[in-house]
This record gives structure tokens, sequence and C-alpha cells, in this order.
């Protein structure tokens, strides 16, 4: 899994953090972030799956102390080569999620934080054991927040259907395991709609937040697709920020967050 990481890394800022749907979608999220965490309070906050470090690096930007990790020593190279002199408290680690309870730090975090499918690549016994580790490593009333992938995704629905790709429409609409294409690497992928994270998590957290990111803005493989059309990312973009209301549209979504906090 660190070698599959590694080969993604080098193309994955240019394919998802520097695109256009990657970057609306990541908006949304930091949207999410800015109104959710306390103004004018650092927080200690932990990075799992952190990839390239956009999202660890804006944290730290924001005031707050920060841990960031990832499996795959490529992505946490490049996520060290953009750090500026200007960051303080932001460090970057190595680190299988799957080992997360063998993390040594100095005190529990405020916040354990996982973007953009980072717990899709855990089965459902994984799961249960990162939560373990994760309520163990947090303070008292601390909070996870997780942007994961549903079992349906109306957008990548529709997109299908179009092109009469029956099966590839509704490909994530599975209990199993799902080889997802991540930059030209087959990563071993399970879809999860909120009910069944609140189901894995409720003996030690209760949920929070529910929110879709990416109802109407597309999924980012279809990039090239809308290259040439921003007028109507825009329109999309603008739907997702008024849709984000309904918690229920979560399971229709590329992606949702999902806050819950420690019992």
């Amino acid at each position: 899994m660190n070698e599959s990481f590694d080969i993604a890394a080098i193309t994955y800022d240019t394919t998802f953090t520097h695109s256009k749907i990657g970057k609306l979608q990541r908006n949304l999220v930091f949207d999410h972030l800015t109104k959710m965490l306390p103004p004018n309070q650092k927080l200690d906050i932990l990075e799992i799956n952190c990839g390239t470090g956009h999202d660890a690096i804006w944290l730290a930007e924001q005031g707050h102390r920060v841990i960031a990790t990832d499996i795959s020593s490529e992505m946490i190279s490049i996520a060290k080569s953009k750090q500026h002199n200007q960051i303080k408290d932001l460090e970057f680690l190595q680190l299988d999620i799957n080992k997360l309870s063998t993390l040594n730090s100095e005190q529990p975090f405020d916040l354990i934080f996982s973007d953009f499918g980072g717990l899709n690549c855990l089965s459902p016994d994984q799961l249960k054991e990162f939560f373990i580790a994760a309520q163990a490593k947090l303070k008292p009333n601390g909070i996870i927040v997780g942007v994961i992938m549903p079992k349906q995704c109306l957008m990548e629905n529709i997109y299908f259907t179009m092109k009469g790709k029956f099966k590839q429409a509704f490909r994530r609409n599975t209990d199993n395991v799902v080889i997802a294409n991540v930059d030209g690497v087959d990563v071993n992928t399970w879809y999860y709609n909120p009910k069944m994270i609140q189901k894995i998590s409720s003996k030690l957290f209760k949920t929070n937040e529910l929110k879709p990111i990416g109802l109407w803005i597309p999924p980012s493989y279809l990039e090239s697709f809308f290259k040439n059309k921003s007028g109507i990312l825009k329109i999309l973009s603008n739907l997702d920020m008024f849709f984000r209301r309904f918690a229920f549209l979560s399971k229709y979504s590329d992606h949702y967050l999902i806050s819950l906090i420690k019992k």
C-alpha cells in the first residue's frame, strides 16, 4: 500500500489538489471547518492520510498545532517540501492509519481529521479499530471529522447512465471492496453511507454534524470533461452551497463531511 500511494503522490496535486473540481470541493470542506472550529483558540489537531499536505498547511496557517500523517513516504516528502518558514507548529510523519495507536504524542488531540476518502481505505473491521484508537488519542469532547465517499453519487450516476455505462454508474453500491483507480494506481476501497459510520462508531462517538460535499460538484475524474466549462462549474458550486444544509442528501454526494464527538 505504501508503494502504491508513493506512485500516486507524483501526480496527486495535478489531478486533484490544483484541479478546478478539487479546489471547489476542498473549499466546501474548509468553509465547514472554519464555521465548526472555535475562533481564536489554538487546537491540537491530528490529520490522518494527509496526502501532499495541503489541508495540514491550511490548518496550521489558521494558528493550530498540527501533526499530519500518511502511510506514503513520498506523500510526506512532498508535503514537507511545501512547508515554509512562516508556518509554525506543523509536523509531518509517516504513519500507517492502522497503527494509529503507536503514535507518540505529548498530549491528546482536540480534533482528528481525515479528508477526501482517507477512511474509505479501511475495511469495516479496520474502521472499528480506527475509532477505538482515535478515541484514545482525543481529549474529552474531542472530535473526529471525516470526509468520506458514500455508496451513491448523484453526479456519477447521471454521467455514466448518460454514457450507457450502467455498471460503472452504480459501482459504489456494494458492501464489498471495490478496486478504485487513484492516479493510475489500484486501491482497495470501501464505500460507507453515513448510517454505517454512525453504527460502527456509536459506542464511542455521537454524531455532531453531517454535510454533503460534492452533491452537484462532480467527482474529480471528470475534470477534463469540465475543463472548459467554468460557468457550469460555478453554477454547480452555488448549488452545492445551497443544498449543503440538507444532511439527508449526504448519501448522494461525491463525499460527505461527518463530525463525531467523543462520548
